[in-house]
């Protein structure tokens, strides 16, 4: 089975809801996992409240919008597995979408979510993360060397520019909502890697992909890690994690 580790609320519902949905029509049976088993929840803003005149740019377009809509109807998004209860090896693929507000911490800061990823890596699974879900690979350390499991390898997460640049428009009356962290995810993440250089940051100036124009997104993959910046990369991160899952256990998960 293909797992999604969500927070106990405040993920991002772009990034959880393509990719599943790209899965869904690809017949992949995917599970979501939270910290105690309770069902998650988008982050309300980018479902409901909105930005105000920064709506159309920061809020969640209707399609993606619509896909999170369906996901939560899905009977698997409401009864989730407690972080605790998965075993490593009944996997068959891991997905980390992201999420800046700050009940993603309770993804982000969890040993075990970090466990997970690491077993995942190490098995050589599939494994997808976005945004600042990356972060929790960062995070995860290899036992053997107790460096991080992206040490050697490359990756993109959310950029810094476009971290502070989210924060800089609205920080007058959202103050540190776009800050999950005092230090940039970039900034982060590149500090868990062998070489600065294997962050890869994409086109300075992002486009968001659609359906139809997956090719403007953004994507990094490593073997069999991919990850992705923001919400704009997820249809093309989407489209092809369900390339790697279908590639890495043929037949198994139709």
């Amino acid at each position: 089975m293909i797992v999604f580790l969500l927070p106990s609320r405040d993920f991002d519902p772009t990034e959880a809801a393509i990719p599943w949905t790209y899965l869904q029509q690809a017949g992949i049976e995917v599970h979501f996992a939270t910290p105690e088993g309770q069902p998650s929840q988008a982050d309300s803003r980018l479902t409901d409240f909105g930005f105000s005149l920064l709506s159309p740019w920061l809020m969640t377009r209707k399609a993606e919008l619509a896909a999170y809509r369906r996901l939560t109807e899905d009977p698997w998004f409401r009864t989730p597995i407690p972080y605790s209860a998965i075993d490593p090896k009944a996997i068959d693929g891991l997905f980390v979408p992201g999420g800046h507000a700050d009940g993603m911490r309770t993804l982000l800061e969890s040993q075990t979510a970090q466990h997970l990823v690491a077993e995942a890596l190490k098995k050589n699974l599939p494994v997808g993360a976005v945004c600042h879900g990356v972060l929790l690979a960062a995070r995860a350390k290899n036992p053997t060397t107790g460096r991080s499991v992206l040490y050697g390898r490359r990756t993109t997460a959310l950029t810094s520019l476009l971290e502070l640049t989210a924060w800089n428009l609205t920080r007058l009356w959202l103050g540190r909502y776009y800050r999950t962290y005092t230090i940039t995810v970039q900034k982060e993440v590149t500090a868990a890697l062998a070489d600065p250089k294997d962050f890869q940051a994409g086109p300075l100036i992002p486009r968001r992909d659609t359906a139809s124009k997956p090719h403007r997104g953004f994507i990094v993959r490593d073997g069999k890690y991919l990850s992705a910046r923001w919400p704009g990369d997820c249809h093309r991160m989407a489209q092809e994690f369900t390339k790697l899952v279908l590639a890495d256990q043929p037949g198994k998960l139709l």
